[in-house]
């Protein structure tokens, strides 16, 4: 169990209320080496989708999207947060040092959440993926015997059923709307298509992590279902495309063209003022 679990967390947990990034620095304890690793992974994920969701503020088609892609966002940024800060404790690291001061090969996000967005139609394929794979990950993750990841799943859940009610709203949009509406969701979903296996790739520290942590492969069935399901109702194709060529050991620091430019924009203000605060 966490060194994180205090009475206190556990209560905010049965009372489903989640602990915050404050609260969980403010421990003073530290997540024992596998539990930091598997939280630097989903954390990164959350991060990296945030940045590139950032970018559609007042480029969004609606000025209504502005908002509701901005709010998805910070959701993320919060998810980031809360994981970013509990991997950190146990390297004595800071969620700002590990967002602002890793580089490109210290990530372990997927490449999924890496790939451009496209116009909004791909931005949105992208979001169906993996909001319906996020929402049966924390669906799991709040039987972790860990109670603090187990608390983060519980306040992040919340969250990510909006993330995937919105994404799919625009699926049935799109892909019942105009010609145009349903040739440009259908080219984002064979765009991002090829990305989706990685999501559920298992690796050795979900062996060691067993009850703790959620095994990839265990979300596959229904996450593609009811990927699947919603694509029939919106008359779109489920694309036969061959996945892109996962690295022998996944989430080893291999990663994709673009993550370097969204770190560029990310991390330049606080590595030209290491350490500034307002």
């Amino acid at each position: 169990m966490s060194a994180f679990a205090s009475h206190d967390s556990a209560t905010k947990q049965s009372a489903g209320v989640a602990i915050t990034a404050e609260d969980i620095a403010e421990t003073g304890g530290r997540a024992p080496e596998a539990v930091a690793q598997y939280a630097l992974r989903l954390g990164d994920d959350a991060l990296m989708l945030s940045q590139r969701l950032g970018w559609w503020i007042s480029r969004a088609p609606e000025l209504e999207e502005d908002i509701a892609l901005g709010n998805i966002a910070l959701d993320l940024i919060g998810h980031a947060r809360f994981l970013l800060t509990y991997a950190g404790s146990a390297w004595g690291k800071t969620e700002d040092e590990l967002a602002y001061f890793r580089n490109e090969e210290e990530f372990r996000s997927v490449r999924l959440v890496e790939q451009e967005n496209g116009d909004f139609g791909q931005t949105i394929a992208r979001q169906l993926l993996f909001s319906f794979y996020q929402y049966e990950l924390y669906s799991a993750l709040q039987s972790s015997t860990d109670q603090t990841l187990a608390a983060i799943a519980d306040k992040a859940l919340k969250e990510v059923e909006y993330h995937q009610d919105h994404a799919a709203q625009w699926i049935l949009r799109l892909g019942l709307g105009t010609e145009e509406s349903r040739r440009r969701i259908q080219e984002g979903l064979y765009y991002m298509w090829p990305y989706l296996d990685e999501l559920f790739a298992d690796e050795p520290l979900h062996d060691e992590l067993e009850g703790t942590a959620v095994r990839p492969s265990s979300l596959r069935e229904r996450t593609v279902d009811r990927v699947t399901a919603l694509l029939a109702e919106a008359e779109l194709d489920v694309p036969n495309v061959a996945q892109a060529r996962l690295s022998a050991a996944p989430r080893d620091g291999s990663y994709s063209e673009y993550r370097g430019y969204i770190l560029a924009e990310m991390q330049w203000l606080a590595r030209q003022h290491p350490g500034a605060t307002w």
